[in-house]
C-alpha cells in the first residue's frame, strides 16, 4: 500500500503544481514539453531498456496517437485545474475510465454484471451534479470545456494504452519511453514554432518547472505500476484504490487549501463518484 499512497501524492502534487502556475506566470506550454525531457530521462534510469528494443520498437498509430494526445491532454488537464479547480478536474479524470469501459461493452463484447452497470449509470450523474453550477460568472465564459475534454482524453488515453500493452514484440515500459519520447518531439515542434512565428520566448524557470513537473508525473507511473506488481492478485483493488484516494486528498488540498467552492449538488457529485468507482472496480462486478 505504501506505493500507492507514494502514487496517490504525486498525482496531487502534478495538480498542485498546475494550480500555481498561473500564479506564477509559468508557461504550462513550454513547462509541459520539458516534463516529457525529464519523465524520458527518468525512465532510461529506472526502467533500463536495451537500446535495441528502443530502435526495435514498431511504427505502430497507436504510437503516433498517444504521443499526440498525451501532451494537448495534459495542457486541457492544466486548464482545467487553473479554471474550475483540483477538485472538479480530478474527478473528471478519474471518471473517465467510464469511457473505456463503453468501449468493453460495446466494441469487445465484454459481459457487464448488474453492479457495473449500476456503477456506469451514478457515473453519469456523479458528472452532471460535479460540473453543475447555480449562476455562470462573465468571466468564466467556456470554462466548464476543460474538464469534458479531461474526461474524454483520458479516457481515450487510457484504451490506446491498453492496445500498447497488447504489444508483444517489446517491453511495456519500453514501449511508455518511446510514447514519451514522440510526446516531447511533437510538443518541442510546437514551443519552436511558438519562438519562431509567436515570438514567444524561452524562459530557464520554464524548462525548471517542466522538470520538477515531470519528476511527479513519472514518480506517479513508477509508483503505480510498483504497486500493480506487489498487489499482482488485486488489481481491481489498486485500481479502486488509486482513483479513490486521488478524488479524495485532491478534494481536501482544494476545499482546505486553495479555498475551492462547492455547493451542495457538487458535493453529491464527489460522493457518487466514489460509489461509482467502488462499484465499477468491484472485483465481484
Amino acid at each position: 500500500m505504501i506505493f500507492l499512497l507514494f502514487s496517490i501524492c504525486c498525482s496531487v502534487t502534478v495538480a498542485v503544481l498546475l494550480k500555481l502556475a498561473k500564479r506564477y506566470k509559468i508557461n504550462i506550454t513550454q513547462a509541459v514539453t520539458w516534463n516529457y525531457l525529464f519523465a524520458i530521462v527518468l525512465s532510461l534510469i529506472f526502467y533500463k531498456p536495451s537500446l535495441t528494443d528502443l530502435v526495435s520498437a514498431p511504427i505502430d498509430g497507436v504510437y503516433i496517437a498517444l504521443g499526440v494526445l498525451l501532451p494537448i491532454v495534459f495542457l486541457f488537464l492544466a486548464g482545467s485545474v487553473r479554471n474550475i479547480g483540483i477538485v472538479k478536474t480530478d474527478i473528471a479524470q478519474r471518471l473517465s475510465l467510464f469511457i473505456p469501459l463503453l468501449a468493453a461493452y460495446f466494441l469487445f463484447n465484454e459481459h457487464f454484471s448488474t453492479l457495473k452497470i449500476v456503477g456506469l449509470s451514478i457515473a453519469i450523474v456523479a458528472i452532471l451534479f460535479t460540473l453543475y453550477k447555480k449562476t455562470a460568472q462573465k468571466n468564466e465564459g467556456l470554462n466548464w470545456l476543460y474538464p469534458i475534454f479531461v474526461f474524454i482524453g483520458f479516457g481515450i488515453i487510457d484504451i490506446l494504452f491498453k492496445k500498447v500493452a497488447q504489444i508483444k514484440s517489446i517491453p511495456y515500459t519500453s514501449s511508455l519511453i518511446v510514447i514519451f519520447i514522440l510526446a516531447f518531439i511533437i510538443s518541442l515542434i510546437y514551443i519552436f514554432y511558438l519562438w519562431l512565428v509567436k515570438k514567444e520566448k524561452l524562459q530557464l524557470i520554464n524548462f525548471i518547472c517542466g522538470c520538477i513537473l515531470g519528476f511527479f508525473n513519472f514518480f506517479n507511473i513508477l509508483f503505480y505500476l510498483k504497486a500493480h506488481r506487489a498487489m499482482a492478485d488485486n488489481p481491481s483493488v489498486v485500481f479502486a484504490a488509486m482513483n479513490i484516494g486521488v478524488i479524495i486528498v485532491g478534494s481536501l488540498v482544494g476545499i482546505f487549501i486553495f479555498k475551492e467552492k462547492l455547493n451542495k449538488l457538487n458535493y453529491w457529485g464527489l460522493f457518487l463518484a466514489l460509489v461509482a468507482i467502488i462499484l465499477i472496480t468491484n472485483p465481484f462486478a
